[in-house]
């Protein structure tokens, strides 16, 4: 072995162990195929939550709730209340303000301890429908080297853990209880042990197929591969006695980057329900991604019974309420994962989306599925693959004239700007490429700003008055976190249309007295992305008047795809 190849004393991988295979004949799973959606269960609000550098404030923790709720999940983890003063204030919020809609269950975890469990039913005093999420760790290395307990010490907790949830539930006779167990570390527990500890938590509850409990496998750590997962929920499942009294589900973790995957196998193992957060958050390397395993669903012509068809308004929400990025490449919602930047990609697209025909199953290539599902139009495919040029315009647009591009702006400029070169058959000056930008996403009609209002004590409230192009003024009043946020409310309340902001950036052009603001917005609107730029000496108005170049395109969008529709459905007989 040469020095080169010499492997580093701090890199060895003899230290570590492969996982036990499981002691699984006749396996069933490989075999079967997921045919429906599998009942949701969302941990954004304490898994997620406690992840975080900075916690969730109780204003995030209830746009979080809002959104959940809007997207269709059923049941939702909202904290940890005995251990945390703003979880147990959250959860009475929830229940005294009646904000948990017939239908939705409400979730709480609580270790299995006496004094948590009596605040725990403390908080939740008044539900309509609660799951009481009990748990302790199983592991061997949690058995030996943390709490040094042998295995009847460790299912000793458990039983007490569950009896005492049980006895405090018959006090509050009002809610209807739905119990749940996990086995903590279920992955790195001897799979009889896990069976054994189970089988005792039920017989304390004594579920029915009627009135089921809920076991909770826990992947804690991804500790091995997807397949591993699988042959021990296949395990679990074959060696319960009760099955049919019992809904088993699955909270896996993304250490090894098999999070979906596991989860998806799992469910062909013979899981009924799937614990997860909105864009995988969770500790270290993240939770399953709920997204992610709905929309893979999805792709196989599965309903996921979860409305994700605004991603735009999912993304908003949840870098707001965690202060997360989404990268670029996420799965299926990401930025750039419906473009291609090779020209033979974007060509078989092209020719793909002119065969493709409305009553057909979706075959285009590069597109596992039709990314207006998301609110992704194919302008913007092709406008991302359309690169010629967009370092160069950037930098002379920065150079010569002070502006400086957002990224996402760079995209969309750039094929207005090839093709204006493509016109030419030549180069382009910085002063044509300024004139392209301005024409291009400056629109001062039919809608303008006349003037506004702001008043900045408490929440933002906005009065702002509009001119159209028959010359008559429009009063709007709105309010939100800051003048855009509350311009948008106002939008919405006139207007009665769905619209947020997706992205946004303004800077200084020049210095000193004379410098204006330029603002640059990315708007959904309808469901629609649409961009806009202005502007002003007032950087309020500049934004403003940005919203609106985006509305107005918007509104020339749709009048043009309006008069298409016309011109094609021809003449009408009369």
């Amino acid at each position: 072995m040469t020095a080169a190849s010499t492997p580093s004393a701090a890199f060895d991988h003899t230290k570590y162990r492969p996982v036990t295979p499981v002691a699984l004949t006749d396996r069933q799973w490989p075999s079967r195929t997921v045919t429906q959606a599998p009942l949701w269960a969302s941990v954004d609000l304490r898994d997620g939550n406690q992840a975080l550098l900075e916690p969730m404030t109780v204003e995030q923790k209830k746009l979080m709730w809002k959104l959940l709720v809007k997207i269709g999940l059923k049941e939702i983890e909202v904290g940890f209340p005995s251990a945390s003063q703003l979880d147990f204030d959250f959860v009475r919020w929830l229940i005294e303000e009646d904000q948990v809609p017939e239908g939705v269950s409400i979730q709480v975890l609580v270790q299995a301890r006496e004094h948590l469990i009596a605040r725990t039913f403390e908080s939740l005093v008044g539900a309509r429908d609660a799951v009481v999420h009990v748990y302790n760790s199983t592991s061997t290395v949690q058995r030996e080297r943390v709490f040094e307990m042998d295995r009847d010490g460790i299912k000793a907790i458990a039983v007490e853990g569950a009896q005492l949830v049980k006895d405090y539930a018959e006090r509050y006779p009002d809610t209807n209880w739905v119990f749940q167990y996990s086995p903590e570390s279920f992955t790195s527990t001897e799979m009889d042990y896990a069976v054994e500890v189970c089988e005792a938590v039920m017989d304390v509850w004594q579920p029915t197929p009627e009135k089921r409990c809920i076991l909770n496998l826990p992947a804690t750590v991804e500790v091995g591969p997807a397949n591993h997962f699988a042959d021990q929920v296949e395990y679990f499942i074959k060696h319960l006695s009760r099955r049919d009294c019992a809904i088993i589900s699955l909270h896996t973790h993304n250490d090894r980057g098999g999070a979906a995957a596991a989860a998806e196998l799992g469910l062909l193992a013979g899981a009924d329900r799937i614990e997860g957060t909105l864009l995988g958050n969770g500790e270290r390397t993240g939770n399953m991604d709920l997204i992610t395993l709905a929309m893979n669903l999805y792709s196989q012509g599965i309903d996921p019974e979860l409305d994700l068809s605004n991603p735009d308004e999912i993304i908003q929400v949840y870098t707001e309420c965690t202060n997360l990025p989404v990268h670029p490449r996420h799965p299926w919602v990401g930025e750039l994962v419906y473009t291609a930047f090779s020209g033979s990609h974007q060509d078989a697209i092209r020719k793909c989306l002119k065969k493709q025909q409305a009553d057909e199953p979706w075959q285009v290539a590069y597109l596992p599925i039709d990314p207006q599902d998301l609110g992704r139009d194919f302008q913007a495919v092709i406008r991302v693959n359309s690169q010629s040029g967009k370092g160069g315009m950037a930098f002379l647009l920065e150079r010569d004239h002070g502006i400086s591009l957002p990224r996402w702006m760079s995209l969309e400029l750039a094929p207005h700007v090839q093709k204006a070169s493509e016109q030419v058959s030549g180069e382009l000056s910085s002063d044509q490429i300024r004139a392209i930008l301005d024409a291009s996403f400056k629109r001062e009609a039919p809608l303008s700003l006349k003037g506004y209002r702001l008043d900045r004590e408490g929440a933002e409230k906005l009065t702002a008055t509009l001119v159209d192009d028959k010359g008559e003024q429009i009063a709007l009043a709105g309010e939100g976190n800051g003048a855009i946020s509350a311009f948008m409310d106002a939008w919405q309340r006139h207007t009665g249309s769905t619209v947020s902001v997706v992205d946004y950036g303004e800077h200084a052009l020049g210095e000193g007295s004379d410098a204006v603001a330029v603002a640059f917005v990315m708007l959904n609107l309808d469901g629609k992305r649409v961009c806009g730029m202005a502007e002003d000496g007032d950087t309020v108005s500049a934004s403003l008047k940005a919203v609106l170049s985006a509305v107005n395109r918007g509104l020339e969008s749709s009048a043009r795809s309006e008069a298409e529709r016309a011109e094609e459905a021809g003449p009408v007989a009369v």
